[in-house]
């Protein structure tokens, strides 16, 4: 009996497309809703006919099959989602951007990807002077990821692995139906957003965007879901990490995946009606490999390959390993994907048939795979993968920097740098970084070195790099005199370093939703009454936090300027049903 650690999914989905999927929603629920952003409800009837308008503008532009069409506007709204459907009846691929990355980032990925045009606020298409050669007509979208140099990395996903994915999580869930309400809390420039879209619109359920100040504000994201009876949330571990164990009382499908998992996740949300689930796959791969049905009690695996997938556990010279031995995880099969750049899949895709190597370590169990840590840098943050190198690239290009390192340090992303010569702050290198390096790798943390330690081999050591202590420099809350004070020394314990400029975004210096919940809980304990987290992601500095916080009633014109925030204090009045 051969003991090589190979598993293969069942036998793959019939190639189609993801038009083909959604034309066949439509037909089979043409009344059911498709959309609903909490001011707009759309049925899927209505989204085919928004959808032909749109996609006969971007042809009438010039726009058709082998195109490529960036996407960037705000998220929570239901014109995100027409613009990505729009694009795809097109014929073309869509590429998305945050609309919180920098515009330098954004303008390498449209050079990067040949983008033709870019559809932003208010569907409006702007039309690029440069116009990039086409790519394979059969393209379905493509999401960037960081790369090592520095350079992001864009991963081209065909139509028929992205239906393929559709169908095949299809058959490992629970049915869904026009009945359902899918959460849509993903930036669409994650690939966590595709399950999010494809779980509703294959099914004819309602995928319902959530505003994204209330997806990074733990638990008070969970009225929410209530309130507008969601039955369907995927996220990552570090933000369900933040909900009581009763905040999902409608929710019977549970996904969790972009990170490693907790088994405490299991024990605080398996229950009878509800399915658990652990999921595993790279971008590489067109989102989800593998999954796992958690349990309560039981090891927390990354699981079995979806249909159509095959999984190997190899050595270093690639040879499938015995089970029960831990080695390098490999991709083959429906969903192996490309990048742009054929230079940048040197050692990544190999072989005839392709396969991934994903640089994951699992241990191989015929129960199911075991997720055992990485055999490079790479991290995750948050569910982003990070690569630290790239972020360490990127600060050296700063004149007054001579040496950088980024490593892991308690959770959290810190960055070593050796100066040039004179002083730095480390608000302007958040700036720095933050023109030109998505969110998610802006470290949380710098530490000044007269020199980066080495091994003897010349290498970095990174036992010898100092982990910098949380509340290390600023005012104490004890000595606190006024409110901004306090403010400022709260951020200056949960940040790790002293904070003084009172219009500093508490974001720029590094904050991030779990350093919010800190925040929160500190400040609350300090004023002996709950603080919000809303509040929180709405008035950034400390200047701004602290008038709020001497008076919270009061309604100032930041939020009066400002109609998103404004929705958020009284959504409950604009709420329609499916």
């Amino acid at each position: 009996m051969d003991n090589s650690a190979v598993l293969r999914g069942g036998p793959a989905p019939e190639p189609r497309t993801l038009l083909d999927i959604f034309a066949a929603t439509v037909e089979a629920h043409p009344a059911a809703s498709a959309l609903d952003d909490g001011s707009v409800v759309l049925s899927y009837a209505g989204v085919a006919a928004r959808v032909a308008s749109l996609s006969n503008q971007l042809r009438s532009a010039g726009i058709g099959r082998g195109d490529r069409v960036g996407i960037r506007m705000p998220a929570g709204s239901v014109d995100i989602y027409l613009a990505i459907l729009a694009v795809l009846h097109a014929g073309a691929a869509y590429v998305p951007i945050d609309i919180d990355d920098p515009q330098s980032r954004a303008d390498e990925v449209w050079q990067l990807a040949g983008v033709r045009g870019v559809l932003e606020t208010g569907l409006v298409l702007r039309l690029l002077d440069s116009v990039g050669a086409a790519g394979p007509r059969d393209d379905a979208w493509i999401i960037f990821t960081s790369g090592t140099t520095g350079r992001p990395k864009g991963v081209a996903v065909s139509q028929r692995s992205a239906a393929a994915f559709a169908d095949s999580e299809a058959r490992l869930f629970a049915p869904l139906g026009p009945g359902d309400r899918v959460l849509a809390g993903f930036s669409v420039a994650f690939d966590a957003s595709c399950e999010e879209m494809w779980l509703a619109w294959r099914s004819g359920a309602c995928l319902v965007p959530a505003p994204r100040l209330l997806v990074r504000s733990g638990a008070e994201l969970c009225p929410w879901l209530v309130e507008r009876g969601i039955t369907v949330v995927s996220t990552v571990p570090t933000l369900a990490g933040l909900w009581p164990a009763d905040g999902l009382s409608g929710v019977r499908l549970l996904i969790f995946g972009g990170e490693a998992c907790p088994p405490e996740l299991a024990e605080r949300f398996v229950r009878p009606g509800r399915e658990v689930w652990n999921t595993y796959g790279p971008t590489e791969t067109t989102v989800v490999a593998c999954a796992w049905r958690m349990s309560v009690g039981t090891t927390v695996r990354i699981g079995h390959p979806l249909d159509g997938w095959e999984l190997a556990v190899v050595d270093h010279a690639g040879t499938p390993v015995a089970w029960g031995e831990v080695g390098e995880l490999t991709i083959g099969g429906a969903g192996v994907a490309r990048y742009l750049d054929p230079l940048d899949e040197a050692g990544r895709f190999t072989g005839d048939p392709r396969v991934y190597r994903t640089g994951d370590l699992v241990r191989a169990e015929q129960a199911g795979l075991v997720f055992a840590g990485r055999n490079d840098q790479q991290v995750k943050i948050r569910g982003h993968r990070v690569e630290p190198a790239a972020i360490s690239a990127a600060l050296v290009t700063h004149p007054q920097i001579a040496q950088a390192h980024v490593a892991v340090a308690d959770g959290r992303l810190v960055g070593y740098v050796v100066l040039a010569g004179g002083e730095l702050m480390a608000a302007e290198v958040r700036r720095f970084l933050g023109e030109r390096v998505s969110a998610a790798m802006v470290p949380a943390a710098f530490v000044v070195l007269d020199r980066l330690p080495v091994t003897t081999s010349g290498k970095i050591d990174t036992r010898a790099l100092p982990v910098p202590e949380p509340g290390a420099a600023g005012p104490s809350v004890d000595a606190a005199a006024t409110t901004e004070e306090l403010v400022v020394a709260v951020w200056g314990e949960v940040l790790g370093f002293g904070v003084s400029d009172l219009d500093e975004s508490f974001f720029d210096l590094g904050g991030n939703s779990l350093a919010v919940n800190r925040v929160r809980d500190r400040l609350s304990a300090v004023l002996g009454r709950e603080v919000a987290t809303v509040d929180l992601f709405t008035y950034v500095t400390a200047r701004e936090l602290a008038a709020r916080l001497r008076d919270p009633q009061r309604e100032t014109g930041l939020v009066a300027r400002d109609p998103a925030r404004n929705r958020l204090r009284n959504r409950r009045d604009r709420l329609t049903g499916c």
